[in-house]
């Protein structure tokens, strides 16, 4: 979970009024964090906060944290307005970068006054965005820069390797390839883009650098100091709607210092983009729901009420919430997220524990017990369990395995008990890396063993784990089953000990 350290001077400067440090404690909570500790430098009270939440990284700054304080304190209610002024920038992004990092957005925040404490948090939410909900850079890579040595209109462009710039922290030109090599960002970042037959450059109308993305920033345009008046915030990564979310989340923060945003135009080869968009997105919920699942005998006002404290702009109509939230937030899936909310502005402290009337003695399940013995099993021919994740996406479950059923579904009868072997797919992921549920185990067991080609062999792997598949006669039109995948990794491997392993499984559980 993200950690970062605060001023309490700062946060109160922002909230508009003083606490003692056991009322921030509290307050804390609201933000979905915990205090992990406390000290003292320079004269001024420092925290550091330990978000419990990596769906929110609008959390992950003393401005977030402030922000949502003054919403759950009642300072302020409602849906946070913030005015996107037009701008007449535009960025062109290459077609070459399609396959090596396809996506940039953009804005410029003007007007800001930043001290040492605000250029931290500004730094601080940039780093922490990138390496917890960007997956190290993988996913979502932030720059910020002087906007006033920027020279418009600005091209996200494929470079070769050769071109040279001077890059933050050194004071003489490196080649693209010699940042990945010499350049501290360059040796930890430079697996994400070193095999790829050109390198991204961020530029101006008159060549000058702004970055290399997602590695670092240049020394002439990308160093932000307390002088900074105006600054150009770039994201790059593969996922549009998931960098359009990390802007959100930079733009607005920085909007909490007194920064005005400007849109700039994104001009791709086959469409067109305007950043930052933080039209607000909407939710309904039932609040029958909210009701019964809370069980603290809330009335549709108060319900109301608590979720304007938590960000939202509430209409009430034939027994519904219908809800608007910020662009900023991307967290609220299912109407317990909503429930979640409620309580959170409540309060989980003031909700009064109740004994259960109903007394239940508590056993094992009898499948969980059966899945255990198979687990006992393995283990005791040698196999190592690895437990990996039921999300993953087509390319995983058919491409990479030399099956035919990403196109043609019917053709795979043969590889699965259970036709038709189609993907349950996830309509909204926030990343095309996890946006299908998986319909077998297999996959997941090879990329485990392509991830660790450096280790020591032999690798004898294991899971039982859960496979989801259509089944068009149930409720939820799907079926959750449980499975057993095998891989076995070595020199001398042949298919006769992966069968006598299966045929001892049979054995021992009693099967033919």
């Amino acid at each position: 979970m993200p950690k970062f350290d605060v001023s309490k001077a700062d946060l109160e400067r922002l909230v508009g009024k003083e606490f003692s440090v056991e009322e921030w404690e509290d307050l804390f909570l609201y933000a979905k964090c915990e205090l992990d500790d406390v000290w003292e430098e320079n004269g001024q009270i420092y925290f550091k906060a330990d978000s419990k939440d990596t769906n929110r990284p609008d959390l992950w700054s003393a401005e977030g944290i402030a922000r949502q304080i003054r919403w759950a304190l009642g300072f302020q209610k409602g849906l946070p307005k913030y005015e996107v002024k037009k701008s007449d920038v535009t960025v062109y992004v290459d077609e070459k970068l399609k396959d090596i990092r396809p996506y940039g957005v953009y804005a410029i925040v003007e007007g800001l006054s930043l001290d040492e404490e605000a250029l931290k948090q500004m730094i601080n939410l940039q780093e922490k965005v990138a390496l917890t909900f960007g997956r190290r850079r993988r996913e979502v890579a932030i720059g910020i820069f002087d906007f006033d040595k920027v020279k418009p209109p600005i091209y996200y462009r494929a470079a070769e390797k050769t071109e040279k710039f001077v890059p933050l922290g050194f004071e003489e030109e490196l080649t693209l390839e010699e940042i990945l090599e010499k350049h501290e960002k360059g040796r930890e970042y430079g697996h994400l883009i070193k095999d790829k037959p050109y390198y991204p450059l961020l530029v101006d109308s008159e060549g000058n650098v702004l970055s290399m993305p997602p590695i670092i920033n240049s020394e002439i345009t990308g160093r932000v100091t307390t002088e900074t008046r105006n600054v150009f915030v770039d994201v790059t990564g593969w996922d549009l709607n998931k960098i359009m979310l990390a802007l959100n989340v930079v733009v607005t923060a920085l909007a909490e210092r007194g920064g005005k945003i400007k849109s700039v135009k994104v001009v791709y080869p086959d469409f067109e983009v305007v950043t930052p968009d933080l039209t607000p997105k909407e939710f309904e919920v039932e609040l029958d729901y909210i009701k019964k699942l809370a069980g603290i005998g809330l009335s549709d006002g108060e319900i109301k009420e608590l979720l304007e404290r938590m960000f939202y702009e509430v209409g009430l109509e034939d027994g519904k919430a219908r809800l608007k939230y910020p662009a900023f937030r991307d967290d609220i899936m299912h109407a317990r997220d909503v429930l979640e909310d409620v309580l959170i502005a409540y309060g989980y402290n003031e909700i009064e524990p109740e004994e259960p009337e109903l007394a239940v003695q508590g056993r094992g399940d009898k499948f969980i017990e059966f899945e255990d013995a198979v687990r006992e099993l393995m283990v005791g021919y040698g196999l190592q369990e690895v437990m990996t994740f039921n999300l993953t996406n087509r390319e995983a479950q058919y491409e990479r395995m030399n099956l035919p059923c990403g196109e043609h579904p019917e053709e795979c009868r043969d590889y699965f008990n259970h036709p038709p072997a189609e993907l349950v797919e996830i309509e909204n992921p926030i990343s095309p890396k996890w946006s299908a549920l998986r319909n077998w185990l297999l996959p997941s067991l090879l990329d485990f063993l392509s991830q660790n080609t450096h280790e020591e062999y032999p690798q004898m792997l294991f899971e039982v784990g859960k496979a989801t598949l259509i089944d068009e006669s149930r409720e939820t039109k799907t079926v959750s089953e449980s499975k057993l995948a095998v891989a076995l990794a070595h020199p001398r491997v042949t298919f006769t000990e992966a069968k006598e392993i299966l045929d001892s499984v049979m054995h021992h559980l009693g099967f033919e």
